[in-house]
């Protein structure tokens, strides 16, 4: 072997072959796949929550700007969160492929990166709310697995390439069979101990069977539908939303998972006598239904993101007044098991004629896991963001001029009343209609005062009265409907809503941020 050869061979760093770089960056997958799995193994022994994919998921949840969150919520809906872990499973397996190469080309590198990105994952797990006290150990574990064998896997790697340099067929053969050896077995380690882990920390975090053996006492009192209250259009959303077609907005990129048996509600802050409540202690006293409208702070115009329900549960105010606020008190900030936090006004937590509630059950039935399982906030009038906090466990409260929830230094208003609103269901955009008689239909809210009217205009001309649905409170939306005799053409319909106080919906656009949107909708329509 002459010397330029042995050179050759002992510095492999300067072999820059397309091939040596493709397995390199396979080396660096199969180490955070290594990295990711052995996290996952350990946190079902040791902290369920400590998944690095999720945590990193829910700390861009956190810090990304309001408009991309307001993008995200807008294009994929409530698909937002599997976009979320999806770019953040291919980010991560690009910066691991790099990783493998910076290995190849300048150890240590590649470890050094690899072992940041699992310090960052780490931080992001003992920083949420819900972490233990062995929360970081988890990723710390999985971050030394992966590294070293990172570490191997690019050693072989190298002596791979040294010994095809050094022209040594057989010391070629042996290392490339053993780094195809090892990354297979890592590979294929990874997948089933990573899956396999994910799997049943999600089935032992799971509260299924508890939900499936829940039994509620009956209501004292129930919501009646009146007649009237459904119109028959077809296309017209119901007048009471089924559970599976109920928007899903919030920050959980995985359903909590809450036992009902070791649920507790804690009442604290600026109060005479600060109280906790079990599950059992707070259904025993007394459930009732409430027919209420939800309405996310980011539903546009004419947008899907609201929905009515029959909600069971119990008023907030006699839950608060068993631990006594004080005067100078104007702010509750509760949270959920997540840590996720909202301010809602005080007054409208203790009003006698605003039904605030401990929601337990949603239209018959424990509420769904994605609802708020097992107790949820529901707070007439207010956008959620502000009042619906799912699996709610604390309230504290406090001042708006002392405490702040998630959403306000992220650019939302402290306080947020729902704005009133109309939308047409039907006819839809981009679905012509025949000429004739067509009714136009749709839904109208305005809590917490009630929806008086419904006016249509057709081609910006003079506004026509609908017809409204028998309303179920002042709670609830209502459906409306105008018959239309319609020509061919195009044709542009505004609707718009007035309340019970004689207030029309407000004309004036305007963006979701900072307090919810506004304007008029108007429609395009063909007629053939």
């Amino acid at each position: 072997m002459t010397t330029d050869t042995a050179a050759r061979t002992d510095d492999a760093t300067t072999v820059r072959r397309p091939r040596a770089w493709f397995w390199a960056s396979l080396a660096g997958l199969v180490s955070a796949a290594a990295l990711l799995a052995v996290a996952e193994l350990f946190a079902v022994l040791v902290a369920r929550s400590a998944s690095p994919v999720l945590a990193v998921g829910s700390f861009i949840v956190d810090i990304v700007p309001r408009p991309l969150k307001e993008f995200a919520i807008t294009v994929f809906g409530e698909a937002d969160k599997v976009a979320l872990l999806v770019g953040v499973g291919l980010g991560a397996a690009v910066a691991a492929a790099v990783a493998g190469i910076l290995q190849y080309r300048f150890r240590p590198v590649g470890a050094i990166l690899l072992g940041v990105g699992g310090a960052l994952a780490t931080a992001a797990i003992i920083t949420r709310a819900a972490a233990g006290a062995l929360a970081w150990l988890p990723p710390v574990l999985g971050t030394v697995a992966g590294v070293v064998l990172l570490v191997f896997l690019v050693r072989r790697l190298r002596r791979w390439d040294a010994a095809a340099l050094g022209d040594n067929a057989t010391a070629a053969g042996v290392n490339r069979r053993g780094f195809f050896l090892l990354s297979g077995i890592a590979a294929a380690t990874a997948v089933v101990v990573g899956v396999g882990a994910r799997v049943v920390n999600a089935a032992t975090a799971s509260v299924a069977a508890a939900r499936d053996a829940l039994r509620l006492p009956s209501a004292r009192s129930t919501v009646t539908i009146p007649e009237g209250a459904s119109l028959d259009v077809p296309g017209l959303s119901p007048i009471i939303t089924p559970n599976a077609d109920f928007y899903r907005v919030d920050t959980a990129l995985t359903v909590p998972n809450v036992d009902p048996s070791t649920w507790r509600l804690q009442i604290e802050g600026m109060v005479d006598q600060p109280i906790e409540l079990s599950f059992d202690d707070l259904v025993a006293m007394g459930l009732d239904e409430y027919g209420v409208t939800l309405t996310c702070v980011s539903n546009e115009v004419g947008g899907g993101l609201v929905g009515n329900a029959i909600w069971t549960g119990i008023p907030i105010r006699d839950v608060l007044r068993m631990a006594g606020p004080q005067a100078d008190a104007d702010m509750v900030l509760s949270e959920s098991v997540d840590g996720y936090t909202a301010s809602t006004p005080l007054s409208a937590l203790t009003d006698d004629g605003l039904d605030a509630i401990f929601a337990v059950a949603m239209n018959g039935e424990p509420l769904p896991f994605e609802h708020g399982f097992p107790v949820r906030m529901v707070v007439p009038g207010l956008y959620g963001y502000v009042s619906a906090t799912k699996w709610v466990t604390k309230l504290t409260v406090t001042r708006f001029d002392q405490d702040e929830a998630y959403w306000t230094p992220r650019g939302y208003s402290a306080e947020a009343p729902i704005k009133m609103s109309s939308r047409v269901d039907t006819p839809k955009i981009g679905s012509p209609v025949s000429a004739g008689t067509v009714p136009i239909a749709g839904m109208a809210w305005a809590q917490p005062i009630g929806v008086q009217a419904v006016e249509v205009s057709i081609d910006d001309g003079d506004w026509q009265q609908a017809t409204l649905s028998t309303p179920i409170n002042d709670q609830s939306w209502v459906q409306w409907v105008l018959e239309w005799d319609a020509e061919p053409g195009s044709h542009y319909i505004t609707v718009r809503a007035i309340d019970k106080e004689g207030n029309v919906q407000i004309q004036e656009p305007a963006a979701i941020a900072p307090n919810g949107s506004s304007g008029w909708q108007r429609t395009l329509v063909t007629v053939s």
